[in-house]
């Protein structure tokens, strides 16, 4: 099939007229477009099956943050399935779609990121029309759980790149940047490729995760580079009740030679667990500058069994705690027995973590602790193999040691070790430099 320019269906590309028209008339046929340089305003599109979407260099798609143009869509936000925002760009029950080239896609996220914040820390229900029609359309929000975006004021923004109940999609090459929410967001995919992949968001920006693999099989995330506001590569599965009655696990993800700056963390598994995450490598990656280099973050209610995590030749350089395997996760919860030191029921909310290797890994200028792995008295973490393995913390550390991870109801510790409690490891040629101790021992641990 041969390439036919955007420029054939009436775009302009001058960065003031609206190319919304046109690029929806492009994108709903299944065809092979090209984007030449230029920049083109939009307004939230489509791509159907079939459709291959080549920017060129100098190509930059920037879409209007026009808050009303970005009408509901039944999908997949914060782990909960519901009304929100349609993505700036939508794959939905698609296949072989590929977006791809030197160009750039570009979510204008500046006006979001400033609603978001004032609402977040000003409003506390649905004040705007907007807002009132998406608690309309979702009953029960109140109760619904969530990772600190705004669903309590049902502000729902939208991801810049969603791929939802679609297979065998590529996207290779483009920059994604200033998304007003999650940037690029497989849901419900099978056989994805995302490959030398640039995504830019300003650390200050809230909730703009890199990349989240959400209830997704089959995934390969090769070369990516990710500088963002919030976690960079994460992997998800739903939460709490509604993520395990839809049961749609991840699994299949293998993650290699990708570099992430500044984030809230390198790779990342959770906080959304329910359905199960297993199955997923992270391989030959530099976390450089992020908050935590591995993270796995999940609590009671959150449900989910994650197992069969592969982490090696990891390089995690000047970041607040190299390691942060944290089953109390307190964003997003105010049910305070979540955070009980007590040995509560098991129930079908309870997450599990097994099977856990961690070699060939090496952290240097940690600025908090060396390490965080808790897991819960009723459910410890199992499987846990450390090996071959140095973190070292900077010559002063900088950081509080409570800010290792986003916990609530731990006993305040004054250890920089690296914290074990409710966890069985076996710890094998470990290097630990900085702290008095290698490891803070606490309730719960077995360790070979």
């Amino acid at each position: 099939m041969e390439f036919e320019s955007i420029l054939s269906y009436g775009a302009i590309g001058d960065g003031k007229h609206d190319d919304s028209a046109a690029f929806r008339k492009a994108l709903s046929l299944g065809r092979w477009i090209t984007v030449p340089s230029g920049k083109y305003l939009t307004g939230p599109l489509d791509v159907a099956s079939g459709t291959r979407l080549q920017l060129e260099k100098g190509a930059v798609i920037v879409f209007k943050p026009e808050f009303e143009q970005y009408e509901p869509i039944y999908t997949r936000w914060e782990g909960v399935n519901c009304y929100a925002m349609h993505p700036c760009m939508l794959i939905k029950d698609a296949e072989n779609v590929s977006i791809v080239g030197d160009g750039i896609i570009d979510g204008s996220g500046q006006a979001w990121w400033e609603t978001a914040e004032y609402k977040r820390y000003n409003q506390v229900k649905p004040e705007s029309e907007i807002e009132m029609r998406f608690a309309a359309l979702n009953p029960g929000y109140e109760s619904q759980p969530g990772g600190g975006g705004g669903r309590q004021c049902q502000f729902l923004r939208p991801p810049l790149l969603q791929t939802l109940n679609s297979k065998n999609i590529e996207i290779r090459g483009v920059r994604l940047q200033n998304s007003p929410f999650w940037t690029l967001h497989p849901v419900y995919t099978d056989h994805l490729v995302i490959e030398n992949v640039d995504i830019k968001n300003p650390y200050n920006s809230p909730n703009t995760d890199g990349i989240d693999v959400d209830s997704c099989t089959n995934v390969s995330i090769i070369g990516c580079t990710v500088d963002v506001g919030d976690d960079g590569i994460a992997i998800k599965s739903g939460s709490g009740e509604d993520g395990i009655r839809t049961g749609r696990i991840t699994e299949n993800v293998c993650v290699s030679s990708c570099t992430v700056r500044s984030a809230h963390g390198g790779i990342v598994i959770g906080s959304e667990t329910a359905a199960g995450i297993r199955n997923i490598s992270a391989e030959n990656c530099q976390f450089i500058g992020t908050d935590r280099g591995i993270r796995i973050k999940t609590r009671r209610g959150r449900g989910g069994k994650i197992e069969n995590l592969s982490f090696k030749g990891l390089r995690i350089e000047n970041n607040i705690c190299p390691i942060a395997i944290n089953m109390y996760y307190r964003c997003g919860c105010d049910d305070k027995s979540c955070f009980s030191l007590d040995s509560l029921p098991v129930n079908p909310a309870t997450p599990s973590i097994s099977n856990v290797d961690i070699e060939d890994c090496h952290a240097t200028g940690s600025k908090a602790s060396n390490g965080f792995i808790v897991g819960l008295p009723e459910m410890p973490v199992t499987g846990l193999r450390i090996r071959n393995c140095s973190f070292a913390l900077e010559e002063k550390p900088s950081e509080a040691i409570d800010k290792s991870e986003m916990y609530e109801g731990l006993p305040v510790i004054e250890s920089r070790a690296i914290r074990l409690r409710n966890v069985e490891v076996e710890i094998e040629n470990v290097s630990v430099t900085g702290s008095k101790e290698p490891f803070l021992i606490e309730d719960g641990c077995l360790i070979r």
